[in-house]
């Protein structure tokens, strides 16, 4: 084995873990692999004869590309996205391991990451790598030119926010799934007032359907439960069509008439209801999702 190939097979024992950093950082499947393609290529063109611990420094590259990755989407956005969804991570509900699965709702659930996008791109790089990997203040001050206090800051104004719109979601899994079990039935009878009794009086949705309005809605923010429990009436004819999934660890549903996804939704359940509902029905991004079998 030569030295490159020995360097490939270190790579390949972290990359699992920095595609974890990346997706926290970006949101995106799609550029988290970008990240972690171009933190290979960095360690390819790098003399690493000094680095005592590779994870750690690999961990600070593929932070660095994120960070670089999020200040350009910035600069390139001229307008703000009207309501943006994170990608989501779907599974097969009995597949899945349940210990697995806590650890994924707890760290990056999809409530999580819609407010991960409305922090700075300094904000969610301190935030992400202190709190959510444990990195020390002192290399994510390097990694911002700032110093460690300053880093300190930015991670404790971004765990503010996060707190702010944290409703301490349900921790049991199997009362969760009852919860979304009995929202997708009354979505199915048409039933408004079960609707109601579901969900929270202040509860969230987000609907992101991307440039194209040929899916299941435009993309939209809605406020209530009277507001969302009409919202849900006028998908109801996609309910017969919806399989239970896992989104990020959390019970959801992938809506897919003849096997065709057209949206897949994400549940946040705290206090016996739900207070927030993120869909994706963008099809350009539901194309590129790696979704379970939807057969049967």
């Amino acid at each position: 084995m030569d030295e490159r190939e020995f360097l490939a097979d270190r790579f390949e024992e972290h990359r699992a873990h920095l595609r974890a950093v990346a997706y926290r950082m970006l949101g995106s499947l799609a550029e988290a692999d970008d990240a972690v393609q171009e933190s290979w290529l960095r360690l390819s063109r790098s003399d690493t004869d000094a680095v005592q611990n590779l994870g750690g420094w690999l961990t600070t590259v593929v932070g660095r590309v994120c960070l670089d990755m999020l200040r350009s989407r910035a600069a390139r956005r001229e307008v703000p996205l009207q309501t943006h969804v994170p990608d989501p991570i779907v599974e097969p509900v009995d597949t899945a391991d349940p210990e697995q699965q806590a650890v994924l709702a707890e760290s990056v659930g999809l409530a999580l990451l819609v407010v991960l996008d409305e922090l700075s791109p300094a904000e969610r790089l301190a935030f992400v790598l202190h709190d959510l990997f444990g990195v020390p203040f002192e290399r994510i001050g390097e990694l911002l030119d700032r110093s460690p206090n300053a880093a300190k800051q930015l991670a404790s104004r971004a765990r503010a926010r996060v707190r702010r719109t944290d409703d301490e979601p349900e921790p049991d899994l199997g009362r969760q799934q009852q919860v979304v079990s009995a929202f997708l039935a009354a979505s199915r009878g048409g039933d408004f007032e079960a609707l109601l009794a579901v969900l929270d009086p202040d509860v969230v949705l987000r609907v992101d359907a991307g440039a194209n309005l040929a899916g299941p809605g435009v993309s939209k923010l809605v406020h209530g439960a009277t507001a969302v429990s009409a919202q849900a009436a006028r998908f109801s004819g996609l309910a017969p069509f919806a399989r239970l999934v896992l989104v990020n660890g959390s019970p959801g549903i992938v809506n897919a008439p003849e096997g065709r996804p057209v949206a897949v939704m994400a549940f946040t359940v705290a206090g016996g209801r739900i207070v927030e509902i993120d869909i994706l029905a963008d099809p350009d991004r539901l194309a590129g999702l790696d979704l379970p079998s939807l057969d049967g």
